[in-house]
């Protein structure tokens, strides 16, 4: 299924900005291209492909790498009141999130759909992942390589596990159902990012947070009520993705406390590809349990099918970067503007993903919806309105 020319020609945009996803350099520079007689003289070290795995051309507009010259913040000093650099970075992580979630769930139809190998493919996404990463750090003048020891390894496993088990059921969950109601009861984290800081982590969390949490809860009933792909396994794997991306958000946060550890991993784009290669290593006992028997069925499908191979490899790679360029954008923003930002990504994907791959908008679905991501935004800044005692 094709993509519209417009979203095609912001994909081209956004691989112009391919220091976003790991090239590093000066603070005032996002994108090394230099530009001359119009066309781009040194294109990015990974293109951009598009749902069908085919490369897209770099956009022949000079005004394209021009808007992508400056990091966040540097606008202000050369008096722009608009900061191009955060504005880039916003739509690398929507659109990236956007075609990750087209080509996943293109690779997991022509893979088999729901008799298919949701394992298999989302260890290989992580596979696609790891080879970037590791590419970056090889490349000349790419990006510096950590020098973590092994007692980090050892500390980073937890977070590892977690986001492979996250990624994991998330996949499974897609193959099961509609992408659009698996992004719904994914917008339901928060519950039980609540339940597990409470009794787990011994974190407090304001009576107000509570009260926000039977609003999304709520919504996500409703919106599962309408949904004509329902299915058990989705709703369930999705709860699953959620309780494994709630422990992951607690242990990174205790990782992070681990005395000079930012110095030693360099960057975020270092910390997210050893957390990658890691996740990749730990999936491997998984697939070959779960789908171990049927490997050779997987790969001779790979070798016959090519919507199989090319949207396994384009969405390896756009969830890859679109990670990466989410944890530099909330790095770069305050916390309402996160809410607003991860609310806003959840109705683009949402919409822009049923729409193009015909999922059903029913609008008690969509009612449903609406009232979920509503309540997770409120959940987010309702101690910003309502200061805890």
């Amino acid at each position: 299924m094709k993509v519209t020319k417009t979203f095609l020609l912001i994909a081209t945009f956004c691989a112009t900005a391919a220091s976003a996803f790991g090239l590093h350099g000066g603070r005032g520079s996002l994108a090394k291209s230099k530009v001359g007689h119009g066309l781009l003289k040194n294109p990015a070290m990974v293109q951009a492909v598009d749902i069908h795995g085919n490369r897209l051309n770099p956009l022949k507009e000079s005004s394209a790498a021009n808007a992508l010259e400056t990091r966040g913040g540097d606008d202000a000093k050369s008096g722009s009141p608009v900061d191009l650099g955060l504005l880039a970075y916003f739509a690398l992580w929507y659109l990236g999130n956007y075609y990750y979630n087209i080509t996943n769930k293109l690779a997991l139809n022509a893979a088999g759909g729901k008799t298919g190998f949701p394992m298999a493919l989302s260890s290989l996404q992580l596979a696609v992942g790891s080879c970037y990463g590791i590419f970056l750090w090889l490349a000349p003048d790419a990006r510096d390589k950590p020098k973590i020891t092994k007692e980090d390894l050892i500390k980073m496993i937890p977070v590892s596990f977690c986001f492979m088990g996250a990624h994991s059921a998330s996949v499974f969950a897609m193959g099961m159902g509609a992408v659009s109601f698996a992004q719904i009861v994914k917008a339901a984290e928060p519950a039980f990012a609540a339940v597990l800081a409470t009794f787990v982590y011994n974190k407090k969390i304001s009576k107000a947070k509570w009260m926000c949490l039977p609003i999304v809860i709520g919504g996500v009933i409703l919106a599962s009520v309408k949904e004509l792909d329902f299915a058990w396994s989705a709703l369930i794997s999705a709860c699953i993705a959620n309780t494994f991306a709630a422990v992951k958000g607690n242990e990174n946060k205790k990782l992070m406390e681990t005395a000079g550890l930012k110095d030693r991993l360099g960057t975020v784009g270092n910390q997210f590809a050893i957390t990658s290669i890691m996740a990749f290593l730990f999936s491997i006992p998984f697939v070959l349990a779960t789908e171990g028997s049927r490997l050779g069925e997987f790969f001779e499908l790979a070798k016959t099918t090519p919507a199989v191979w090319k949207n396994l490899v384009a969405s390896g790679l756009w969830f890859y970067g679109y990670n990466e360029v989410a944890t530099m954008t909330l790095k770069k923003t305050g916390a309402v503007t996160q809410s607003v930002a991860n609310t806003a990504k959840r109705v683009i994907v949402i919409v822009g993903v049923a729409l193009v791959l015909g999922e059903s908008l029913d609008p008690i679905k969509l009612l449903g919806c609406s009232i979920g991501i509503g309540g997770v935004l409120l959940y987010s800044i309702i101690d910003n309105i309502v200061k805890p005692n």
